[in-house]
């Protein structure tokens, strides 16, 4: 088969790799129909986060099993599924208690030895424990596939930060990130109830889909005027529940400055760069709660399905730029010199 691999920073390929076959009796074969390129990807590409040469990469796919292990129950060929962007057995103590990124013997796509979401089909550990089945009917639906598509991560993760940010019915919320994913916590924010949402953000086609999605307010400022400006909007308060969806040392010190005495700060975005900009003493005399992380998606996936299916939920418009799998190096480049939000693959 054709899969995407990484030799370098900006040397990505799309190459012949072995076909993925069934190695234990609990794995599935998945063939691809959709995949993304991921904002987290581009540490990767840009050389910020170590890869091997050759190694695969992507973590955001949805297809049709193909086959499945003896001991795979859930699931059987011609299955229409989607993979959250971490396997995880579905038996131990943390996926019992809905934290399957911390599995023992769960895993994250691309890494060495595993398949990536990029390519044309995926060997999958513990099918019974990561997939969730699709309806059957939904794979002759184009729009409809691309919104489930951001069930895999981007959907998942903004509702991961809107929960860890405490978001309830008529709470005001702020999103730092103009990124697939903060946009993903406007809808997360919307869906839980917020009466107000404020996104931070100074692209206009970003926060165009930001209003789309739910935000009633756009600021446009970084930094200190960024902080003024929600101070302002919030009567010198700020908001009660802050969404930091970048993770540089800048994006966090904006959160802190923003979110109101007593609030909540939840954070997703992967943190990279030298410091996080948290001065522990502030936060605890304005009793900021700080919750996040890596995003249990596989624990969100059964509760955001069914809006995606009726569509009161719809994620779709985060995809602005469509490639086929040899489009794929292309799809990086736009997203790193932002000329894309996310980039769809249609292998």
């Amino acid at each position: 088969m054709r899969a995407t691999t990484i030799h370098a920073p900006f040397d990505l390929r799309v190459e012949d790799v072995p076909d993925p076959v069934v190695q234990d009796p609990t794995d599935a074969v998945v063939r691809v129909l959709r995949a993304c390129v991921c904002g987290s990807d581009l540490w990767a590409y840009r050389g910020e986060s170590a890869r091997r040469p050759g190694q695969r990469i992507g973590h955001e796919f949805l297809g049709i099993v193909e086959e499945a292990g003896a001991d795979v129950t859930g699931f059987r060929a011609g299955d229409l599924v989607v993979a959250p962007f971490v396997w995880s057995d579905g038996t131990c103590d943390y996926c019992a208690e809905g934290l399957q990124t911390s599995c023992p013997r769960g895993g994250f796509w691309g890494t060495p030895g595993s398949d990536g979401g990029q390519g044309e089909a995926v060997r999958v550990p513990f099918a019974d424990g990561t997939l969730v089945r699709l309806p059957a009917d939904a794979a002759s639906d184009d729009h409809l596939l691309t919104a489930l598509l951001a069930l895999s991560d981007v959907l998942g993760t903004g509702h991961h930060a809107a929960l860890g940010a405490g978001v309830r019915e008529g709470s005001t919320v702020a999103v730092v990130g103009d990124g697939a994913v903060g946009l993903c916590g406007v809808l997360a924010a919307r869906r839980l109830g917020a009466e107000r949402i404020i996104a931070l953000g100074r692209h206009t086609a970003r926060t165009d889909i930001a209003r789309a999605f739910g935000a009633t307010d756009v600021v446009a400022e970084r930094g200190e005027a960024a902080e003024a400006a929600v101070r302002e909007l919030t009567g010198g308060q700020g908001a009660h529940a802050v969404i930091e969806a970048v993770g540089t040392e800048q994006s966090m010190r904006t959160a802190v400055g923003i979110v109101r005495d007593g609030g909540s700060i939840g954070y997703v975005g992967v943190p990279h760069g030298s410091g996080t900009g948290l001065d522990l003493s502030v936060m605890f005399d304005r009793n900021i709660a700080l919750r996040g992380g890596v995003a249990p998606v596989r624990a969100y996936i059964p509760e955001l399905l069914p809006d995606v299916l009726d569509g009161s939920v719809d994620p779709s418009p985060v995809f602005d730029l469509t490639v086929g799998l040899d489009g794929v190096p292309d799809g990086y480049r736009a997203m790193d010199e932002r000329t894309a939000l996310k980039v769809l693959v249609k292998p």
